[in-house]
């Protein structure tokens, strides 16, 4: 009979001392994703964190679970193998909007559209932080900056309607100001089979402090919530009409805009290597591989 398994901490989950800059959104970021692998009873030897560049990639350093620091915008692509090669396993991805949005954009729209399936963090605070504020994919116009010390003159891009149009299943926005909402939305990220993504507005209160107050109503904001009870949770064209909100009447609506179910690519491709496998008299994946190279010479 085998041991129970013992329910992991905080303190084991617990690496080095955040770095970030004091009032940092990201702090409450990653208390709640202690809080929610905690709560799921995810064991710990099957927890990966994998992260670009920027301020919120830092994540891996402070989880001591298996993690990654890959180069910057390239996290997705490198998460994707690890998902596809160890289902087992519950792959996170932590980031930024610049290397989400901007150099990561491309491989974003990949992952997506592929169903990859695992959960993906976007931390957004709207500027660069890291390398001390400069003009990010979405600075709203006519914010300084060093690199727009008059004021950012090209149109910011909408996250949530680009990640609606990219093919995610799973698409939540929060706050990290509402910490019981990001629970929420964490969790439910989690559990969803495929690539799910969570936004979440996180101020830099060193360079674009005050950034979110509008979402936020102990600073006289409005945390206004996605009626899911009126609505096609799958229904694109309804998630996007979501998104545009944001653009209209910002801050925009918070919660999930869309959570869809069809195959994930690790499911499918699982599939087509049992078949292949059937094919060959059950020959091992790795002679499999041997075979297919001797046929390409």
């Amino acid at each position: 009979m085998s041991a129970p398994v013992e329910k992991l901490t905080k303190k084991q989950l617990k690496a080095d001392h955040p770095t970030w800059c004091p009032g940092c959104g990201d702090f409450a970021v990653l208390a709640s994703f202690f809080n929610v692998v905690q709560k799921l009873g995810i064991p710990h030897e099957k927890v990966v964190c994998v992260a670009g560049i920027g301020c919120s990639s830092r994540f891996p350093y402070f989880v001591n679970a298996h993690g990654i620091h890959f180069i910057h915008g390239r996290a997705l692509p490198l998460a994707t193998g690890i998902s596809l090669s160890r289902p087992d396993l519950h792959v996170f991805v932590f980031g930024g909007d610049g290397d989400g949005f901007s150099i990561g954009g491309n491989h974003l729209n990949h992952a997506a559209r592929k169903n990859v399936n695992l959960s993906y963090v976007v931390m957004d605070n709207q500027v660069y932080g890291l390398t001390k504020n400069q003009t990010s994919p979405t600075t709203p116009i006519g914010r300084r900056s060093k690199t727009d010390p008059r004021g950012a003159i090209d149109r910011p891009i909408n996250p949530m309607a680009q990640l609606v149009a990219s093919g995610a299943t799973f698409i939540a926005r929060t706050h990290a100001a509402q910490v019981k909402h990001m629970n929420e939305m964490f969790e439910r990220a989690i559990l969803h089979p495929g690539f799910a993504v969570v936004e979440t507005l996180s101020e830099c209160t060193m360079f674009f402090p005050g950034a979110f107050d509008s979402g936020n109503p102990r600073k006289g904001g409005a945390f206004d919530l996605v009626d899911e009870t009126s609505r096609n949770m799958e229904c694109t064209a309804e998630a996007m009409q979501l998104a545009e909100e944001t653009e209209i009447a910002p801050p925009g609506k918070f919660g999930v805009y869309l959570e869809a179910h069809r195959p994930t690519k690790n499911d499918l491709e699982n599939e087509w290597l049992k078949d292949a496998q059937a094919k060959t008299a059950d020959l091992a994946p790795k002679d499999l591989l041997r075979k297919r190279f001797a046929a390409m010479r």
